[in-house]
């Protein structure tokens, strides 16, 4: 892949209490090259990034800058050395003028005073490099997102011109938008530069870059030339499967729903701009309907939409034939659906409550404070689910905080599950529970959808979504792809259909 390696990274580690979040991982970054850093959820890109830029120190490993060894200890600190970052969620001053956010900390001086007309005129320079043409003079919220990347990346390449970390920064991005920063990020490359880029986009992986590094837990997997690896064997690697041996598999998904089973939810041209392309989708009573794709995909846009935890701009919704409005989640409460959120932590559990209190507060949402549910049915309702769940706790009145993950999850899903929903939206309702307690929570989706529920499933594991969903819709890019039933839902197929034909190999 050449030897004009300008960044080096060797046998990083690094432990979090509890968790290793990089296990001897080495990346490579050399001049003039994109090189893209891949992996889901918990891969450890982050952790990789913060390290190299002093947010986090490493506990093993080296890390060398054109042959010399450098130890940053703040994100300043990896500046002056010539690392630069622009994050997705643009980290400047919006109250401030374009000029002063490129500039500040580091203002021309004159006579003791700022020199406003140098910096105006060296900011005009600095995005004229970047094909920007604007009044520098004028406060940054008056100019959209793809221009504020912009200057954050004009800012960056004030403060270092070696290395530039773009991480995610197409996520709010349109087409012609993200056009416009590929155009940058090729001068930028032909310059000299190295750029590491952190993107879930495929199709933008194969557009721009160069290289790719895939970790998955922590570890890494390869280092590959982007034209030579074909998308569909990096979503494998991505996921953790070995492509060669899916042929072999064949896994199909339990009962099949009949065509005349009536419509629980239809969406017809539902979407919400920079989030999900407008989406057509058919939910049926009684069915598992899988959402596969990676991280990013559109699975979990999609599945707050419907949910209503963010607002749709477009399209219509219909519920059991009847077109309705759906504007928050009280109103998708009202209209028979729960939603159990990816994250628990910050999105699910009541952390100083108990479990009673954390499953019953659906339920009471749902009715009105002015049917409050009496201490005595909350009680029944709490030892209805620990005993329907198998819940380990010491009884409901047990803090859920104190509780292990996998239990916290039972007990956000019994809360859903008290509202007694029609439609019941689970996003990775198994990520980081047992074995044992991903099994029981398999088994009741089932047992749900035979009992007529509608069930949306998203998970990143796909033999648990096969195992579980009688349908499936991918997405890809944030926009929906396909839709998978019958002999068609195995892994080989899901996944060809993931990275977008399995014969399809990137080109630059």
């Amino acid at each position: 892949m050449g030897n004009n390696i300008i960044l080096k990274m060797c046998g990083i580690s690094k432990t979090f209490p509890g968790v290793r979040a990089l296990t001897n991982v080495d990346f490579n970054l050399r001049a003039g090259e994109v090189h893209c850093l891949m992996g889901e959820n918990g891969a450890g890109k982050s952790t990789l990034i913060k390290v190299l830029t002093g947010v986090e120190k490493l506990d093993v490993g080296d890390i060398s800058l054109n042959d010399k060894k450098i130890h940053p200890k703040t994100p300043y600190e990896a500046q002056i050395l010539g690392i630069s970052t622009v994050y997705q969620e643009v980290n400047l001053c919006p109250n401030l003028s374009v000029a002063e956010n490129i500039f500040i900390g580091r203002e021309p001086m004159s006579y003791g005073r700022i020199n406003w007309k140098e910096i105006n005129k060296r900011a005009e320079e600095a995005l004229k490099k970047l094909n920007v043409k604007i009044d520098v003079t004028q406060n940054l919220d008056n100019y959209s997102v793809a221009i504020q990347q912009m200057v954050a990346i004009a800012r960056a390449l004030d403060v270092s011109a070696k290395v530039l970390i773009l991480d995610e920064p197409t996520a709010s991005l349109d087409k012609n938008e993200v056009d416009e920063l590929f155009k940058v990020m090729k001068k930028l490359k032909s310059e000299g530069l190295g750029i590491i880029f952190i993107t879930h986009f495929i199709d933008q992986v194969y557009e721009i870059s160069d290289s790719i590094t895939i970790l998955r837990n922590g570890e890494l997997v390869g280092e590959y030339k982007t034209a030579d690896i074909p998308k569909v064997q990096l979503v494998a690697k991505m996921i953790g499967k070995d492509f060669d041996e899916l042929s072999k598999m064949d896994k199909k998904a339990g009962s099949v729903i009949k065509a005349e089973t009536p419509k629980f939810i239809s969406l017809k041209g539902y979407g919400r701009r920079s989030s999900i392309k407008p989406i057509d989708l058919d939910i049926k009573k009684g069915e598992v309907l899988g959402f596969a794709g990676l991280l990013g995909s559109g699975r979990t846009e999609t599945a707050r939409i419907v949910f209503g935890a963010d607002k749709a701009d477009s399209g219509q919704i219909h519920i059991n034939s009847k077109k309705v409005n759906i504007t928050s989640p009280m109103k998708a409460l009202k209209h028979g659906m729960a939603f159990c959120p990816e994250s628990r932590k910050t999105e699910g559990i009541f952390g100083d409550l108990s479990v009673r209190e954390n499953i019953i507060i659906a339920l009471q949402s749902k009715r009105g404070m002015g049917r409050i549910i009496s201490r005595r049915e909350q009680e029944e309702i709490a030892n209805k689910f620990i005993k329907l769940l198998s819940m380990k706790t010491a009884g409901s009145e047990q803090l859920i905080k104190n509780l292990s993950g996998g239990n916290q999850q039972k007990v956000i899903l019994a809360r859903w599950l008290a509202t007694e929903p029609e439609l019941l939206i689970l996003d990775e309702p198994t990520r980081g529970i047992d074995v044992g307690t991903k099994a029981e929570i398999q088994k009741l989706v089932i047992k749900l959808a035979d009992e007529g529920m509608a069930v949306i499933f998203i998970s990143s594991e796909l033999d648990e979504e096969l195992r579980t969903c009688t349908r499936m819709v991918v997405f890809r890019d944030k926009e929906k792809v396909d839709e998978l039933s019958g002999d068609n839902l195995n892994e080989q197929f899901v996944m060809q259909t993931i990275a977008g034909g399995q014969n399809h190999v990137g080109k630059n």
